[in-house]
């Protein structure tokens, strides 16, 4: 395999890698979003009797902004709406985003300084080809800083 090629495999390498980080950031994003309307939107929740038809589902404030206390003290004061959106949910969402988040960094980053390399790399060589061939034609010039 001539370099050419195999740094072209390198990059392509690099630019699937930055892509699956990509990827997963992506990913990380919808979960947060998802704790974002888990917390901030307002819900209905229904009620034990509600199945029978006699009643209709009971309005919830958004978890996160309520002004009211039905976000934590629950059924036992007849609300329905703490058994309906819980707390640990959003939580675990929130958590599970984390590590995804982490993995998507560290593979776009990865990816995207790699091929960074790459590209310097090939520039450096080609800066090397032309000082060899102005070096070959013009002996009188000062030697290159490396």
């Amino acid at each position: 395999m001539q370099s050419r090629e195999f740094d072209r495999d390198f990059r392509d390498t690099a630019e699937r890698t930055r892509l699956r980080g990509l990827g997963l950031l992506v990913l990380a994003g919808l979960l947060w979003a998802w704790c974002a309307v888990l917390l901030l939107t307002p819900y209905e929740a229904e009620r034990e009797f509600a199945r029978f038809g006699r009643d209709t589902p009971e309005e919830c404030g958004a978890r996160l902004l309520t002004d009211q206390s039905t976000a934590n003290d629950g059924i036992r004061k007849g609300d329905y709406c703490q058994a309906e959106r819980d707390w640990p949910e959003a939580v675990a969402v929130l958590g599970l985003s984390l590590p995804v988040s982490i993995a998507g960094t560290v593979l776009f980053t990865t990816g995207f300084v790699s091929r960074r390399m790459s590209a310097h790399s090939q520039a450096m060589r080609e800066l090397d080809a032309i000082a060899e061939r102005a070096g070959s034609t013009d002996k009188g010039s000062p030697p290159l800083i490396r």
